[in-house]
């Protein structure tokens, strides 16, 4: 099963679908994820989705609701899911 992950206009992680390999073409990422783009709106679900790794084998970790996509060209697939939990330090 592949995974993708639906961004907003603000690059937050709003929603997590599950797609048939065979509807991603059957092959791995990256080459799965345009396929698998294209499966998604041929359904009638609109939006930017981006493939997540459940395995946390690319893009960092997998996408969960409210993290943020991190675009970055440098990265070796052109970017990465961050977590949105926030660590606060307490000065005592």
């Amino acid at each position: 099963m592949a995974h993708f992950a639906q961004v907003d206009e603000y690059q937050i992680v709003r929603n997590v679908i599950v797609v048939n390999n065979s509807d991603c073409g059957g092959g791995e990422f990256p080459d799965s994820e345009p396929i698998g783009q294209a499966f998604i709106a041929s359904i009638g679900i609109d939006g930017e989705w981006l493939q997540t790794s459940y395995n946390n084998n690319f893009r960092g970790q997998y996408a969960g609701q409210s993290d943020r996509w991190v675009e970055d060209a440098g990265h070796v697939d052109g970017g990465y899911f961050q977590s949105s939990v926030i660590e606060v330090v307490v000065e005592e």
